[in-house]
């Protein structure tokens, strides 16, 4: 075992991910509804996914109701897996590549950056405001070590920090 409690063979990061959306229409319109029902069984199968280890989630279960960027609009979706790979496999397969394919009737087109990837040590949880951070960060830096896309993907930090 390494000094963080991992075992020798295992990676000292893991892949943290924020998204944000801005809504077109309030959660429970009937705009909404395939959305909002989709929810569950996606979030299901992200954590059966392979690589999943944590989402971010309130007492509802999902996160539409965290605040983020005090915007109520904007809803957020954070977790962590074990890196890009199992993110990536996740993300274009299945029931989530279900939801995305119609994520322009639901969600506002916005220009700005509004997905971020960073690396966190292992078994350490992102909060919200880490969040907005790596996403501002983003906006204003473009891809970095500090947060990058799936497009400009950086490596895990070597050794433990």
């Amino acid at each position: 075992m390494n000094s963080i409690g991992t075992d020798p063979g295992r990676s000292t990061h893991e892949l943290a991910q924020v998204n944000i959306s801005r809504l077109r229409f309030p959660l429970d319109s009937p705009q909404l509804k395939d959305f909002v029902e989709g929810l569950d069984p996606v979030n299901a199968v992200a954590d059966g996914a392979d690589g999943f280890v944590w989402r971010l989630r309130s007492a509802s279960g999902n996160a539409t109701d965290v605040p983020v960027f005090g915007d109520d609009w904007l809803i957020v979706n954070m977790s962590v897996w074990r890196d890009v790979d199992a993110l990536t496999g996740f993300v274009f397969a299945g029931r989530h590549r279900e939801l995305m394919s119609r994520r322009r009737e639901w969600f506002e087109q916005i220009r700005e950056a509004m997905t971020a990837l960073w690396w966190v040590p292992a078994g350490e949880r992102p909060t919200v405001a880490d969040a907005e951070e790596r996403l501002l960060h983003l906006r204003e830096h473009g891809p970095t070590e500090r947060a990058f896309t799936l497009r400009a993907r950086f490596p895990a930090p070597a050794g433990v920090h």
